[in-house]
């Protein structure tokens, strides 16, 4: 398998350095990149692009395979304990990397103790459900807060300080700058053994930036290249990503639950686990598991508390 870009055909040293740059410098970045993001960051035309992702799409034997090979890499996967055995069991042993969770619920569903939960428990060692490294959260409604990650940190034997300093903290202000956040974490992923990323929340930059329904068909463009850069880090980093969705109240609902999660059929295609969260009596939550490709449809009651999410 060829390892220096540079030698793969269509590549000269120029192109090379420009894809080092832009954090396409090794094979797989290239091979999961589309045309259009290798023209931008080599300045090449679309032919040329698509010649050099052919190439190393090639160099990795990215084809067909047996399903005995899929099957032996599925172990490399990993997966991030979220505190509360009967959630883990729901969504398959906790949080998978390669893939995308999505929780959706109404405010003060246990959303946002969740992602705290997780840029916790990612830095426990393998045997004790983490995966021993770091974390990047993305805040966009300032919901993020290092007391909660001190408290957590400290409920499992971890040091409260040498927790904080593991999680990777950007708050976004619109759209553009989330995204803009995404592509730059590629940086902080190489140096820093991040094996989750947190964005919390995925869609309320995207409902505030495109108000009415003239704006729904480039909110929802725009909101499906974010979920696929994010699935990007996920396949080709091996790390988890987390997401929190907002919903809205559906009033032509007269039975059951009246609200609906935002980000329609894209968010809904593009998360490989979604969970709806919602308030119980006091501490206690219900997460039910909605979509899932290998889990069935089920839920359990969880309890938010000081410590974190447990088991109720």
């Amino acid at each position: 398998m060829t390892e220096d870009i540079s030698k793969i055909p269509g590549v000269g040293e120029k192109t090379a350095e420009k894809l080092k740059e832009s954090g396409y410098d090794d094979l797989m970045a290239i091979a999961a990149a589309s045309s259009g993001e290798l023209m931008t960051a080599a300045g090449v035309g679309e032919e040329t692009a698509s010649k050099i992702i052919a190439a190393a799409r090639e160099s990795m034997k990215m084809g067909f395979e047996p399903a005995t090979e899929v099957m032996k890499k599925r172990g490399s996967v990993g997966k991030i304990t979220t505190g509360s055995k009967s959630l883990d069991a729901l969504i398959g042993g906790g949080v998978e990397t390669q893939s995308i969770i999505e929780a959706h619920g109404a405010y003060g569903s246990g959303k946002s103790q969740l992602a705290h939960q997780l840029a916790v428990t990612v830095q426990l060692p393998k045997e004790k459900g983490g995966l021993g490294g770091k974390s990047i959260f993305i805040d966009t409604e300032n919901t993020f807060r290092p007391e909660r990650i001190m408290d957590m940190a400290k409920a499992i034997g971890l040091d409260p300080k040498k927790a904080l300093d593991n999680v990777l903290v950007a708050r976004a202000y619109n759209s553009d700058h989330q995204m803009l956040l995404v592509e730059k974490s590629e940086e902080f992923i190489k140096k820093n053994n991040v094996r989750v990323i947190i964005v919390d929340s995925l869609t309320s930059p995207f409902r505030a930036d495109y108000t009415g329904r003239g704006t729904l068909a480039n909110r929802q463009q725009k909101l499906n290249r974010h979920l696929h850069k994010l699935q990007r880090l996920a396949d080709v980093y091996n790390l988890a990503i987390y997401v929190t969705n907002q919903v809205m109240a559906r009033p032509d609902i007269l039975f059951g639950d009246p609200t609906t999660p935002i980000g329609g059929h894209i968010l809904g295609h593009q998360a490989t686990f979604r969970l709806y969260l919602r308030k119980s009596k006091g501490d206690k939550r219900i997460a039910k598991l909605i979509d899932s490709p290998c889990m069935p449809e089920g839920e359990t009651i969880i309890k938010v508390v000081t410590d974190g999410v447990r088991d109720a």
